[in-house]
């Protein structure tokens, strides 16, 4: 088998393209091959994989920005993407940092879990699906995503110092949709503006 086939065969996407977060550390035994060595190797937009499927990285902040999984998000047909459409882009980047006040930012996908298939489709995506961060405050949320995603338990905002832990739903999610809705992270204006309801 390739590489290709070989990971396909462990992250077994759907019929949509769409596969679960597979972990580097799965890449044993059967799978060994397609360690990553200096930089993704297999992996990269211009290999196979890329050119089938959309796929996405997640990195470690606290490891020298290191690959700790990867997906297949869709295929690589123009339609499904994780791209963000160059309009909104535009918008969003000439905005200032929602948490820190700084220009600049990066293009932040309002979603972390990124589980919103409209979101990721480009013609359909909307300008109140992102928001402006810094690259700080960017790589804070991914660590907070990601550590949502690992447990189910949303991040709680008292741990900044606000009154509330969520505008809208609990400590527990069960990664629907709109679980990121009410989070802090997700939309930090929207927050704000519940805080006069406590």
């Amino acid at each position: 088998m390739t590489k290709t086939e070989l990971f396909i065969k462990l992250a077994q996407p759907d019929e949509n393209g769409v596969s679960r977060w597979v972990n580097v550390d799965e890449f044993v035994g059967e799978y060994s091959c397609l360690t990553f060595g200096n930089g993704a190797s297999w992996a990269r937009k211009e290999e196979t994989l890329a050119k089938k499927y959309v796929i996405e990285f997640d990195k470690s902040i606290t490891k020298g920005n290191r690959i700790d999984r990867i997906r297949l998000n869709g295929f690589n047909n123009g339609d499904y993407s994780q791209h963000i459409k160059s309009d909104i882009k535009k918008e969003i980047k000439s905005l200032r940092c929602v948490v820190l006040g700084t220009s600049n930012p990066e293009v932040d996908h309002k979603n972390g879990m990124k589980n919103e298939s409209r979101v990721m489709r480009n013609e359909e995506q909307r300008l109140e699906d992102f928001q402006p961060l810094s690259k700080a405050a960017n790589d804070a949320k991914r660590q907070f995503c990601k550590e949502c995603m690992r447990t189910k338990v949303r991040y709680d905002a008292k741990k900044l110092g606000y009154p509330m832990s969520y505008y809208k739903g609990g400590k527990t999610h069960n990664f629907e949709e709109d679980a990121c809705v009410g989070c802090y992270w997700y939309d930090p204006l929207e927050f704000k503006k519940h805080l006069k309801e406590v």
